[in-house]
């Protein structure tokens, strides 16, 4: 799927997919039934201006104004799945990227992968450290041989810090095998920030561990353009090369033997 206006998508688009290296062959998802929850809540974020639409007006949360995507924070992605429970009812889940203006959890959204307290209990005190190094740094005359040595320290925390923030994130798939997130990326290199924090990881995570079939999915990106120009205000997207596909052959194993049908 190329980016496309959400009126102008098609259930058929792939939404996501990803290669399997236990199945040695792609899975994917469609757009499929999620086609009209996405453009209903594009139409809600529209006419509401804030994230928690479903509050009361006298009691939303001033943190939650989709005047921030407006601003110097730019837009987001926001996605829509529709699944099915063991019963055959319907649900919509709906999920942001990443944090939405610092907050990580957003009531009627889905939580992130990783482990939020947990994030906050080994991030903080580390992030405190590094940003004291940074002071001591810029306290020092730049001819100072003692900022080379800052700095060293500074980037080691900092890698530190990421590897055991990717320690946070486990992925489970729908033939149950769980797994941390580390094992399954199949990028070339190191995992980049932000994998895991996507909307179709956080979507399938949930319906994957809420015992959900998932039946499509949309992501469409909400806001002001994003700095690299590669994003635009109302457009649906497929999940990202660089962040969403190393993983998702991985999450996605499985779908098809629920789905009774082949998605790939």
């Amino acid at each position: 799927m190329t980016p496309t206006p959400l009126d102008a998508i098609s259930t058929r688009d792939v939404a996501c997919s990803g290669f399997c290296a236990h199945c040695g062959r792609e899975h994917a998802l469609p757009v499929g039934d999620a086609l009209v929850a996405a453009r209903e809540l594009a139409r809600v974020l529209d006419v509401s201006g804030r994230m928690d639409f479903d509050m009361d007006e006298a009691h939303a949360d001033p943190r939650l104004a989709l005047s921030h995507l407006w601003g110097e924070a730019r837009g987001q992605m926001f996605g829509v799945m529709v699944c099915e429970d063991a019963e055959g009812r319907r649900h919509v889940l709906r999920a942001f990227s990443g944090q939405y203006n610092g907050l990580w959890r957003v009531d009627g959204w889905v939580p992130p992968v990783l482990d939020v307290d947990a994030f906050h209990r080994i991030g903080d005190p580390v992030e405190r450290a590094i940003k004291a190094l940074g002071r001591e740094m810029a306290a020092l005359p730049t001819s100072d041989p003692r900022r080379a040595e800052l700095s060293r320290r500074r980037k080691a925390m900092s890698q530190h810090l990421m590897r055991d923030f990717h320690d946070l994130y486990r992925l489970r798939n729908f033939h149950g095998d769980e797994r941390p997130m580390a094992e399954v990326f199949l990028g070339g290199g190191g995992m980049p920030t932000g994998v895991g924090d996507c909307c179709a990881p956080k979507l399938l995570n949930h319906a994957v561990r809420h015992g959900l079939r998932p039946l499509g999915l949309v992501e469409f990106y909400w806001g002001r353009e994003n700095r690299s120009g590669t994003r635009t205000h109302g457009l649906c997207y497929p999940a990202c090369d660089g962040k969403c596909r190393p993983i998702l052959g991985f999450m996605l194993c499985g779908l098809d033997a629920a789905q009774g049908e082949g998605l790939s």
